[in-house]
């Protein structure tokens, strides 16, 4: 028994569409096993700042100049001067376990290299989250102790320390 024409071209288009059919099957199948890692793993850890690099700051040892420095270790993250010159290298590591979730510093990492009042390197110090307190580099300022009023808590406070008795009067 011979085939039609129409029957023989609708076997081959139907061949030709389960051709089609089976290689975007296979496809998708491909991409989707090259991204099961970003779907899998949600959490992501981000570093920011400055990253050390260990030949560099090998490379500038105690006594050398600012200029080497600068050139070695590049442009500091902040500086500080109060008696002599420091340069602050700071980078932190942040976690968030979802993209919606607010991240949490898991690691900071402070490289302060002082210098001299000759202009050379007198120390380099390695600083942590474990070491010290917040120190804001924005606004240049530190928390101090005692406690914050407000003006009409502070006239209060001033009317308590007024002398009971004028002087001259008895």
């Amino acid at each position: 028994m011979e085939m039609s024409s129409l029957q023989r071209i609708f076997a081959q288009n139907r061949s030709r569409s389960l051709l089609i059919t089976g290689a975007a099957v296979l496809f998708s199948l491909g991409l989707a096993g090259c991204n099961t890692a970003g779907m899998l793993n949600p959490s992501e850890t981000l570093t920011e700042g400055y990253v050390l690099d260990e030949q560099a700051l090998d490379s500038v040892p105690v006594g050398s100049s600012r200029e080497q420095v600068l050139l070695t270790l590049g442009t500091p993250s902040t500086t500080a001067t109060f008696d002599n010159e420091v340069f602050y290298y700071i980078s932190q590591k942040r976690f968030r376990a979802a993209q919606f979730m607010k991240p949490k510093i898991i690691d900071r990492r402070i490289l302060a290299v002082y210098f001299g009042k000759d202009g050379k390197v007198s120390q380099i110090a390695h600083y942590g989250l474990q070491d010290g307190k917040v120190f804001d580099f924005v606004s240049r300022t530190t928390p101090t102790g005692g406690k914050d009023q407000t003006f009409i808590g502070q006239l209060m406070q001033g009317v308590g320390k007024l002398p009971t008795s004028l002087p001259g009067t008895m």
